[in-house]
């Protein structure tokens, strides 16, 4: 299951993380996305969304 956000598409992003050495390694930084019940076309949907389309209101809570 791939972790992004049904609404907007945020995903997981890769980077380097930097120690005080200036050594590099690869990290990710992953979303903070929540599975929710919605009200979709009349019925009930459970979506994957991140928790900033939710604050902006993006989707209904059911």
């Amino acid at each position: 299951m791939a972790r992004r956000c049904d609404i907007c598409g945020k995903g997981t992003v890769t980077g380097n993380k930097y120690s005080h050495a200036h050594n590099k390694t690869r990290r990710e930084w992953k979303p903070n996305i929540l599975k929710i019940q919605t009200i979709m076309d009349g019925s009930k949907k459970t979506i994957r969304i991140c928790t900033r389309c939710l604050k902006r209101g993006n989707v209904v809570k059911a």
